[in-house]
């Protein structure tokens, strides 16, 4: 009977972990002609591979949850309440929403959300995700300089683009990011830099993987174009009210495309 319960209870928390997952943000196209939509979605998943993967599972919750969209004009949009899911089930699907923008610029888009949750012992859940689009005039001659793409917003832990990550953008272009805890630079941090589709190897995948310097920087550059998931993780045992420590998770989504939409190579 003893054997039948401590299974039951294996069984049980593996069935748990199994719901501890990494939250992202990803749009349709990374450049849209001003007076045009883009389409933003809300993910979950990224669970497999030690977090290292790009696939989706179930769809997060959004009590605790955030969805804004900075502009270019110091403007910032909450799109939280214009979420629509498109899954048939609570577990399925994702969360989606589509933002007209006129203003021509570099937009930021920005998720986070904070709860507690319980898979053997309460934890702290602290996520922050990321991605940015272009605004432009033109679709036929797309500028270059976009600022804004360095902007600090104050996540627990925050991924920081150190280079702008839409205009010029294409295969060897290095997509540059500093991490942040607390404000202050995370180094030796492991960041994942994770193509659609790849599976990364096991331990430390050197392709694909690096470490933050003592300034909390690293780069990757890509080979091809794809959409690539750019995560790291911090664990503490911080504790608080209701829970025992505390998980940090930040996601930047950065579409490489084949040719650079600005010089067409």
């Amino acid at each position: 009977m003893r054997r039948r319960l401590l299974c039951l209870v294996l069984l049980l928390g593996q069935a748990s972990a199994v719901k501890a997952h990494d939250t992202w943000v990803q749009t349709n196209t990374n450049v849209i002609r001003a007076g045009d939509s883009v389409h933003v979605d809300l993910m979950l998943g990224n669970h497999g591979n030690d977090h290292r993967d790009f696939k989706l599972a179930s769809k997060t919750s959004l009590t605790n949850a955030s969805l804004k969209i900075h502009g270019p004009d110091k403007k910032t949009f909450d799109v939280r309440d214009r979420l629509v899911d498109v899954g048939y089930t609570p577990k399925e699907g994702f969360w989606t929403t589509k933002f007209a923008a006129t203003e021509p610029g570099l937009y930021l888009v920005d998720h986070t959300v904070d709860a507690i949750v319980n898979h053997g012992t309460p934890t702290r859940s602290v996520k922050s995700g990321k991605t940015f689009f272009v605004v432009t005039k033109s679709m036929d001659k797309i500028p270059h300089e976009h600022p804004g793409y360095d902007k600090v917003l104050g996540h627990q832990l925050e991924i920081v683009a150190d280079a702008n990550t839409v205009t010029p953008m294409g295969p060897d272009a290095p997509i540059r990011v500093k991490v942040l805890f607390k404000g202050q630079p995370l180094k030796e941090a492991r960041v994942s830099f994770i193509p659609r589709g790849e599976t990364l190897a096991e331990g430390f995948d050197s392709t694909y993987e690096r470490k933050t310097n003592e300034n909390g920087r690293c780069f990757f550059t890509p080979k091809e174009g794809n959409y690539y998931l750019v995560v790291v993780h911090h664990a503490t045992d911080e504790k608080g009210e209701g829970y025992d420590s505390t998980k940090y998770s930040a996601t930047l989504t950065v579409f490489v495309p084949d040719v650079c939409p600005c010089c067409g190579e």
